[in-house]
């Protein structure tokens, strides 16, 4: 699993807990909401298969057990329940944004491209939007549309996401300074170096930036 993607996930867990689910299923939506992702896939399993939820709800469930196929990289499994979700409720940002970037990690970026569009236009100050659609432009050589689209993320995501860069940027080799969530030239240099290649990703790897991202 990716950095930002680990920050998705917090955004969809507010999300999903100001819904109210059956009291009867408390428990079983706990765990479908929660960070146990071998657990959440069986307990949203579950709510799906009942017949007590909304479709609203529904949609939750279905969006929620994606994200937990996506953190295992069972991207094939994921998107289809993106699917599910967004026929459901087809104007959810965040949905859109996990399916385009489920897409992309399954190797097919242009698949995503509409989806993260259609997410920016709900969401326009999103960083995690923005940063997917970096992703995409990058994938595409585009790289001032990329490099743009990664700096509004830093905008919009603050000293987080900066932090999140720093380490993917240094894990990559391009990056040499501090991790300390200040966008300076020589990581602006770095960005650069990275989106003139399309296989460079400023993203860490979690367990590379955990600690240091916290």
């Amino acid at each position: 699993m990716r950095g930002l993607q680990q920050f998705w996930m917090l955004v969809l867990g507010v999300t999903l807990t100001c819904c109210s689910l059956p009291s009867a299923r408390a428990d079983t939506a706990n765990e479908c909401f929660g960070d146990d992702f071998g657990r959440r896939i069986e307990a949203c399993t579950a709510l799906i298969g009942s017949s007590a939820l909304s479709e609203a709800d529904l949609a939750l469930a279905y969006s929620a057990r994606a994200l937990a196929y996506s953190v295992k990289g069972q991207y094939d499994r994921a998107i289809p329940d993106y699917d599910e979700s967004l026929r459901r409720d087809p104007d959810s940002a965040i949905a859109l944004n996990n399916r385009a970037w489920a897409h992309f990690k399954s190797g097919d970026p242009e698949r995503g491209a509409g989806d993260v569009d259609k997410a920016l236009n709900l969401m326009p100050d999103s960083p995690h939007t923005l940063d997917t659609r970096a992703h995409i432009r990058q994938s595409r050589g585009d790289q001032k549309g990329a490099l743009r689209d990664y700096e509004r993320a830093i905008r919009f995501g603050g000293e987080h996401i900066v932090k999140l860069y720093q380490c993917g940027l240094q894990a990559n080799s391009l990056y040499a300074g501090d991790i300390d969530g200040l966008y300076t030239s020589e990581l602006r240099k770095a960005m650069e170096a990275c989106v003139a290649t399309t296989g460079c990703d400023p993203l860490p790897a979690d367990e590379e930036c955990r600690k240091i991202t916290s």
